[in-house]
């Protein structure tokens, strides 16, 4: 099992696990010990790489996202028997694993590698008992607008094979959409029904996927724009004639009206049908069955700790008190004549922090986040070994799924770098858009946020497949993205005094959601308490606020992981720090952090506490 963080309530921080003893390294064993601690490690990665094939072939789509076009027609199996033959695959594996390896004849790496795979066993079995307490759709990114952006960005078309494939994916998602509906549907029987407005939000985004031509006589849709760009770019490179190209276009058409949109009306009928069953007035899990042992569980995943809700809450409220300290001070260099919540009402009405509220002022936000990516990008060498090989792009979303208030996001590109990372903005909305936190997000969802520790991950070569591209741990991934935006003022990022404020109003906003979290699963807070809570202690506009909290209503506990993953880094660095003094190397501490891929805080300790070991013997 894996080891978990403990909090000590009279500080801010989170103390260390205890750490573990040095591991013997090869070079310093008896040459037979390294010898064989090397073939048992060669036999393991070879093992691993190949059992990672074997798991890949379950999703086509995550064969898409890295870049392969293997399985190019398909999507996956979304039923509860798809997700049984998967969790059965991963227990033989692992008794395979136990029976044919032995774990103390492995290097220290190759001993986490075998951590890591055993801890993504107990992440699945852990969920079992509770898979009818999530909600299968709702508002948030659900899986209803997931299949559209799929197959609009990430399904490259280069061939009339990649085209025939995208039309049978138009097909395949019909069927994974009616295997979603079914498990929603079970959920609802057993008591499990998320807020009415998540409800609403799937009934809006579906209807806006299947609004437009070639569904109805209006402007194209999105899909029918984009299965119309793909053949066009076919078209113009010679790869297909304009006649084989018309064909497609009404086989695509034909996919579209006979098995997609039937598929989505079958989800508009029965989320409208089944609306009255719903509570109008939003609230936490714990009211529905099983729902405080589902949030513990949802805690324990997302922060890959053992912290309890109470414990978290505290951790957040004193979080939330350091930083308003940290906004005082700016709002005095400022020199603003007033309190600190009057400052907050004057970065959330003065015009001067917004863009116009046109496509003019979304262009405007994009062009301004990729000129700070682009100076940070400079900065990169000075503070890490290894950087991204993959390239970076700012985008606005979809206008099917983009939502007023609702967060930025990030999707990885390929290990190969054929497709670049992108970083997505909602800009339906400018006035939820300031421009004093514009740097900062720019950051977490860029380089050295996200798209550095995707892509890292996904390009390195030294640890087994399944490590480097096999998933993403919230409490890792979010901790760093948050970590990442207080290392830019490390590099000379933040000059203007109100983006720093608005820095420190992306990390308030971290530790509000410990609070806000846990004050709404476990505490019995209402919307509007919620909402009040955020909006006294930031000046994030009331419209982000309200999609923030619709957004931890729907997806409990996984907004926790973003503080105690950025908590557990920071506490890392400092001890690193002090054990090496004067050969503490910040670039060679980022690669440690970076260079095991997405790992559970206490693996992440244990690679650490391995490199000060490594340090120390230099």
């Amino acid at each position: 099992m894996t080891r978990f963080l403990k909090l000590i309530l009279a500080s801010t921080t989170l103390a260390g696990i205890a750490a573990a003893a040095p591991a013997v390294h090869a070079q310093n064993a008896a040459p037979a010990v390294a010898d064989a601690m090397e073939t048992e490690t060669d036999r393991l990665n070879i093992w691993f790489d190949n059992k990672f094939e074997e798991q890949l072939a379950f999703s086509p789509i995550r064969q898409t996202l890295l870049g392969r076009r293997t399985a190019y027609d398909q999507i996956d199996d979304y039923s509860i028997a798809a997700a049984d033959r998967q969790l059965a695959w991963m227990r033989v594996a692992t008794a395979e694993l136990k029976r044919d390896f032995d774990y103390e004849k492995l290097t220290p790496d190759a001993q986490i590698s075998w951590d890591m795979w055993l801890f993504r066993l107990e992440q699945a079995e852990a969920g079992v008992p509770f898979r009818q307490n999530g909600y299968v759709l709702h508002q948030f990114n659900g899986q209803q607008s997931f299949f559209p952006t799929f197959l609009i960005n990430q399904h490259r078309v280069a061939s009339e094979s990649d085209m025939v494939a995208f039309i049978e994916r138009l097909k395949g998602s019909a069927r994974a959409l009616d295997q979603l509906l079914t498990r929603a549907q079970g959920n609802a029987e057993s008591g499990t029904r998320p807020p009415r407005f998540a409800y609403e939000g799937v009934i809006e985004q579906s209807e806006k996927i299947t609004t437009g031509a070639p569904f109805d006589d209006g402007k194209p849709s999105a899909l029918w724009e984009a299965t119309e760009n793909k053949l066009a770019a076919l078209v113009k490179a010679g790869t297909i004639t304009q006649g084989r190209s018309d064909e497609l276009k009404e086989q695509a058409r034909a996919a579209l009206t006979g098995s997609l949109k039937p598929a989505y009306e079958r989800i508009i009928t029965w989320f409208k049908q089944d609306l009255p069953n719903t509570k109008e007035a939003p609230f936490g899990v714990s009211e529905l069955p099983n729902g405080e042992a589902f949030y513990n569980y949802r805690l324990a995943n997302q922060t890959t700790t053992d912290l309890t809700a109470e414990e978290i809450h505290t951790i957040g409220l004193a979080e939330v008190a350091r930083i308003r300290s940290e906004m005082e001070a700016i709002k005095d260099k400022v020199q603003f004549k007033g309190d600190l919540q009057s400052f907050f009402t004057f970065l959330r009405e003065d015009d001067q922090f917004y863009f116009s509220e046109d496509d003019k002022g979304a262009q405007d936000y994009i062009d301004t986040a990729e000129k700070h990516l682009a100076f940070i990008k400079t900065r990169l060498p000075d503070f890490f070994g290894t950087l991204p090989k993959a390239d970076l792009v700012v985008k606005r979303v979809e206008p099917f799924r983009e939502q007023d208030g609702a967060a930025q996001h990030y999707r990885p590109g390929t290990p190969d770098g054929t497709r670049p990372g992108t970083y997505y903005a909602h800009l339906s909305d400018m006035r939820a858009m300031p421009i004093h936190s514009l740097e900062v997000i720019a950051y977490h969802e860029g380089n050295p946020g996200h798209h550095m520790q995707s892509s890292i991950a996904q390009e390195l070569t030294g640890i087994p497949k399944f490590r480097a591209q096999g998933g993403y741990i919230p409490a890792f991934g979010e901790g760093w993205a948050l970590y990442s935006e207080l290392l830019s003022k490390e590099m000379g990022a933040y000059e203007n005094p109100y983006s720093d404020f608005g820095r420190l109003t992306t990390e308030i906003w971290r530790a509000i959601r410990l609070v806000v979290d846990t004050g709404l699963h476990t505490k019995g807070w209402s919307e509007e308490k919620a909402v009040a809570y955020f909006l006294a202690n930031s000046p994030i506009p009331e419209t982000a606020v309200r999609s923030e909290v619709r957004r931890y209503l729907v997806m409990p506990g996984q907004a926790t992981s973003y503080k105690i993953g950025m908590l557990k880094i920071q506490e890392l660095r400092a001890k690193a720090e002090k054990e090496l003094g004067d050969d503490f190397d910040i670039r060679g501490f980022h690669d440690t952090v970076l260079g095991g891929g997405s790992v559970p805080l206490s693996i992440l300790e244990k690679q650490v506490n391995q490199w000060i070991a490594k340090m120390k013997k230099l």
